[in-house]
């Protein structure tokens, strides 16, 4: 399986002819969705989910299917019958051909005095895990972590003790467009040998638009 990362939070897995993408938001390419067999998305914030573009890549191709919690679904099944999934923690599913689990619910705490939305995580062939906008822990292995980098729920800490709780083999950024260049130097700084290690976990960064090959 090959992973492409894109802008932000977005992801595209490609293994053959069968492709799906993870979190076409706002942050991420216009056209990360396009060539798709399917989206997945974790949550309703713009970042990760942008109503307009994916309505434009449903109407651009018939075969497109999107999974979605429900207050995303809600947005776009009216337009798309049939076409728009309403996913939730618990569920396994087939997807474009890549199998697909669903973990967690909720998105993480931005503030106390701001509600709670829907977010899930997504393990694709029992290999790689796009936890969304939360520190979600799978109840198995993960080969592959999707690490959400800089955001204004989580903080340097909590990112490093995330990915020592989960124990991946490998761990590549996500959710980083927040950061300029030189914030992006630093952070890759602090999780790589200079920082307070990450154990056995190989961490590297990929730029928007290279691509990795997954054991």
């Amino acid at each position: 399986m090959e992973l492409t990362k894109k802008g932000h939070a977005c992801v595209r897995l490609t293994d053959g002819e069968r492709t799906l993408v993870i979190d076409p938001g706002a942050f991420s390419e216009p056209d990360a969705a396009v060539g798709a067999a399917a989206v997945l998305i974790t949550h309703e914030h713009p970042d990760h989910f942008d109503e307009g573009r994916l309505r434009a890549a449903l109407a651009a191709d018939p075969g497109l299917v999107v999974y979605a919690p429900r207050g995303v679904a809600e947005q776009l099944a009216p337009g798309f019958p049939g076409r728009v999934r309403v996913v939730g923690r618990g569920d396994a599913l087939e997807v474009a051909g890549f199998r697909v689990e669903v973990h967690g619910e909720l998105h993480a705490v931005i503030h106390p005095d701001l509600p709670r939305i829907a977010n899930v995580g997504y393990l694709v062939d029992d290999t790689l895990f796009h936890p969304g906008d939360a520190l979600t822990v799978p109840d198995r292995p993960v080969s592959t972590l999707l690490v959400p980098l800089a955001a204004p729920w989580c903080k340097f800490s909590e990112t490093v003790d995330y990915v020592r709780e989960v124990a991946p083999r490998r761990a590549y950024p996500v959710h980083d467009s927040l950061l300029s260049e030189p914030g992006l130097a630093v952070y890759g700084r602090n999780m790589g040998p200079q920082g307070p290690g990450l154990g056995e976990v190989e961490y590297a960064r990929l730029a928007p638009g290279e691509s990795v090959v997954l054991p």
